[in-house]
């Protein structure tokens, strides 16, 4: 589970400061949540802090792991990075190795201290994505789904309980598209999922609409003041017309 307690992102410009989140509080325990909102809503910003890439600038975020732990993304930042894996909206953000092999196996240094374990580790995760034949083929020679499927690997082979992904579909083709969603959707870990891709937010629990720096609609609280026995998924169709309607 993530919390976020009055968590507020300020920036210093050459003009002073400028707020990029206003103060949210939030709770994330559903599997599947969607972050949505147009560019330069706050959403990649609200991802970012969801596993410590970006500080708080006041207020906190938590994580409470499947053991009971509480991390603090500022004080206990590399514990929850362990726990929490981040994907890119570009994949060359994070393949930074020659070929996938070798970029896997990085991923796997601390979690695994034996080379072998690493390698086979590092083989198993590309079997799984269908990436074995690949393994020594140069990183810049795969296609954009490929790169994608790689960085996908790359995150998941550390085991984190819960996976960040910030606009993964959005520089893939329709197809890509539709194949890394359907894997994303497929996951076991918890998947929290900043995207403008409205039909994959509509496959998830809980729709979280960011605008100017603050959340303005949340499928939850449409939930909570539902009494339909289906009214998780009626208030994530919900919050997706809504966004639709305010952006046209």
């Amino acid at each position: 589970m993530i919390e976020l307690s009055s968590a507020e992102v300020l920036a210093t410009t050459l003009s002073g400061e400028v707020r990029v989140l206003h103060p949210i509080s939030l709770r994330v325990s559903e599997p599947r949540v969607a972050l949505i909102g147009a560019n330069g809503s706050g959403k990649s910003t609200l991802a970012r802090l969801l596993n410590g890439l970006i500080e708080p600038t006041s207020g906190s975020v938590r994580i409470t792991t499947a053991d009971g732990r509480t991390y603090d993304t500022v004080r206990d930042g590399a514990a929850v990075r362990r726990h929490v894996g981040f994907m890119f909206t570009d994949p060359a953000a994070q393949l930074v190795m020659p070929t996938p092999l070798e970029d896997v196996t990085l991923s796997l240094r601390r979690s695994h201290r034996s080379a072998g374990d690493r390698l086979a580790a590092a083989r198993a995760a590309l079997e799984r994505f269908g990436l074995a034949d690949l393994a020594d083929q140069s990183v810049h020679t795969l296609s954009g789904g490929q790169k994608q499927l790689l960085a996908l690997a790359t995150v998941l082979a550390t085991e984190p309980e819960v996976l960040i992904a910030d606009e993964p579909t959005t520089l893939l083709d329709l197809r890509n598209s539709h194949r890394i969603g359907d894997l994303l959707m497929s996951l076991p870990q918890q998947l929290v999922i900043a995207t403008h891709d409205l039909d994959l937010a509509a496959r998830c629990d809980r729709v979280i609409v960011i605008a100017d720096g603050a959340v303005v609609h949340d499928s939850a609280v449409i939930s909570a003041d539902s009494s339909a026995d289906d009214s998780a998924q009626i208030s994530v169709h919900a919050a997706i017309d809504w966004y639709r309607a305010s952006v046209t």
